[in-house]
């Protein structure tokens, strides 16, 4: 085993101490939703956690990325019973 300049037994990248801050300016955001919610909704969600992230912890908006996860209402369970059961 060879050893890196970090320390490790086995060689992995290290991170500059440049890269760990771009790191803490580069959120990204996960958003798990059952789906039907419309583009427009979509697009406030994006808008509305771009801004909350901005203002939380400081990030450029530019840095922000967030994902939206559309989960179907049968793979959504609630108390036991999917969405889709439940009519939502």
């Amino acid at each position: 085993m060879t050893t890196s300049r970090c320390g490790s037994r086995a060689w992995v990248p290290c991170r500059s101490a440049s890269s760990k801050s771009r790191e803490k300016n580069m959120p990204f955001a996960q958003i798990y939703m059952i789906e039907g919610r419309t583009e427009e909704q979509k697009r406030a969600v994006i808008e509305k956690v771009t801004q909350a992230l901005h203002e939380a912890v400081g990030a450029p908006k530019e840095n922000v990325r967030v994902w939206i996860h559309d989960v179907p209402k049968e793979n959504w369970g609630i108390a036991g019973v999917s969405a889709k059961d439940l009519g939502r």
